[in-house]
């Protein structure tokens, strides 16, 4: 008798539990949904001004090479937008590389357009860089400054990177790099751009 009742506690123990796990792992796909949907949010709600800002300060010029110009929208600091048509995608790019910013828009990892060595990180939320492994080579990307210079670029190279290789994610004389982490964030999704034209706005 009393080892029917163990077999029965210990099966409901396993049902229990089971339940747990399974309800355990839908909480964690909503949230991530929700997550995703937030950054999409709040990355449409933060372009719209920015373009607006941006529009009104075309013809500009540019900052020191070394540097690159800002501007604040709702309490953060962007120094422009990123377009890939291929993916239908126009996102703003904030200044500060962390991962608070990173939930919220893609940041600008190191470097600048002026001396052709901008790093854009992106989160892999769908609305933000979690596509970018869909890219070709070939396929167009634009990054605008917020005094509307306009630097056109074209995929020239898909690379995984270790996730810990900050070297080689630095290296190579790359005009543009766009990555973003895998699922599971052991490896980095990266896209290596050319440039194609500069505004003439931006050679002043």
């Amino acid at each position: 008798m009393k080892t029917k009742k163990t077999k029965s506690k210990a099966g409901s123990i396993f049902i229990v539990t089971g339940i747990a796990l399974i309800l355990a792992a839908l909480a964690l796909v909503v949230f991530n949904r929700w997550d995703d949907w937030n950054a999409g949010k709040i990355a449409s709600e933060t372009l719209k001004p920015l373009q607006q800002q941006i529009s009104t300060s075309v013809g500009g010029g540019t900052a020191s090479p070394s540097e690159m110009p800002m501007t604040e929208v709702n309490g953060r600091s962007y120094i422009g937008i990123v377009s890939i048509p291929t993916l239908g995608l126009t996102l703003p790019v904030q200044n500060e590389w962390n991962y608070p910013n990173l939930r919220k828009a893609p940041c600008r990892y190191q470097g600048s357009v002026y001396t052709h060595s901008l790093i854009i990180a992106g989160h892999n939320y769908q609305g933000h860089f979690g596509r970018l492994n869909t890219l070709n080579v070939g396929d167009a990307v634009q990054f605008t400054d917020v005094r509307g210079n306009t630097f056109d670029y074209q995929v020239s190279s898909m690379e995984t990177i270790d996730k810990y290789d900050v070297s080689r994610m630095k290296s190579g004389k790359w005009d543009l790099t766009l990555f973003t982490c895998t699922i599971g964030g052991k490896k980095r999704v990266t896209v290596r751009c050319t440039q194609m034209t500069t505004a003439a706005s931006a050679q002043t």
